[in-house]
């Protein structure tokens, strides 16, 4: 049971790190806000380039930006963004097979 808790406590450590690093880009995106209301030309840049790295929906929820937003800005400055990021594809054909593997046991 010892890995047990050390498995539970070092998700719950990589979970924190992920939740620290987007909270640290959220406040550097919020810096560079010039007015009130609209946004700097540095904060599209910031976003856009955070869309290729972790896609449209999980740029919104780190930022905090609509998704309409990301979109417009996308179609706006010509970017082509694909469905899902690029590491979606990978994980689904692992998942896939491991379905195969525990149909066949009779799950």
């Amino acid at each position: 049971m010892k890995n047990a808790g050390q498995r539970i406590s070092t998700k719950y450590l990589l979970r924190s790190l992920i939740v620290q690093e987007n909270e640290d880009k959220r406040c550097h995106f919020e810096s560079l806000q010039e007015g009130r209301h609209y946004y700097s030309n540095e904060q599209k840049e910031l976003a856009l380039s955070e869309i290729d790295i972790s896609g449209i929906r999980a740029t919104s929820r780190i930022l905090g930006i609509p998704r309409r937003t990301l979109q417009r800005w996308c179609r706006t400055y010509g970017k082509r963004v694909k469905r899902c990021p690029y590491w979606v594809y990978t994980w689904a054909k692992r998942r896939r097979k491991r379905r195969e593997f525990w149909e066949m046991k009779g799950y």
